[in-house]
């Protein structure tokens, strides 16, 4: 999953993209308004946190610009006393909101169920095959015994389970699995790919020839 941080205190920022990073996620930032709302609407990100004091631009105005446009899912950040700016970011559009200070699990866990809901999944585990996925503790098991997975192999699998019964075409998993930073090369997504399969069975992620790639059942 790709997200993409707005927020305008250097620290927090980079302590945010660092956390997204180790949980598995690809992770764009930006440091003020106008910055963040190009990257929103020149991208397809799976979630945007956004801060509500912005410089240049600020959040709310963020918002209502991107709404008109998207409907990317929106976390907001805004400030302890702030009753007003979290009525008007959910008014606005904005998918949940969380409260400075914060604790970083818990903006972990309301990340990992926005974008659940964004993607029409109701449930936190996903059955498929033999396997199942936890998303809420980004694991995979099978009869109950963990699989080992690296970080972005879980996302693509993640990506395309969400997305069971549908072709998913190489050039969306490169937009949600790979951030700006990232060296698209032509045959990254193939090297994935074929991990997962000597992981979990050459059968389990189908290619369809000149569309993308499936999972089975």
């Amino acid at each position: 999953m790709r997200l993409l941080i707005v927020e305008d205190e250097a620290d927090l920022l980079q302590s945010l993209a660092l956390a997204t990073r180790d949980e598995g996620y690809a992770v764009d930032t930006a440091a003020d308004g106008e910055e963040g709302l190009y990257k929103a609407l020149h991208s397809d990100y799976d979630c945007i946190v956004l801060d509500v004091m912005l410089p240049r631009l600020n959040g709310m105005e963020l918002l209502r610009r991107l709404r008109a446009e998207r409907r990317t899912p929106v976390l907001l950040l805004t400030a302890r006393d702030a009753t007003r700016d979290r009525v008007r970011g959910l008014d606005g559009g904005a998918d949940d909101y969380l409260v400075k200070p914060f604790d970083l699990e818990e903006l972990l866990a309301r990340l990992r169920a926005v974008i659940r809901r964004h993607k029409g999944q109701t449930t936190s585990r996903i059955t498929v095959g033999e396997y199942e996925l936890n998303l809420s503790a980004r694991t995979l098991s099978k009869a109950g015994q963990a699989v080992a997975l690296t970080a972005r192999e879980y996302s693509l699998l993640e990506y395309l389970a969400l997305r069971r019964g549908s072709v998913v075409s190489r050039t969306e998993l490169y937009e949600h699995l790979f951030d700006e930073n990232d060296e698209t090369l032509s045959n990254l997504l193939d090297v994935h790919v074929s991990k997962l399969r000597r992981k979990l069975g050459a059968d389990l992620i189908e290619t369809r020839r000149g569309m993308g790639y499936s999972l089975a059942g």
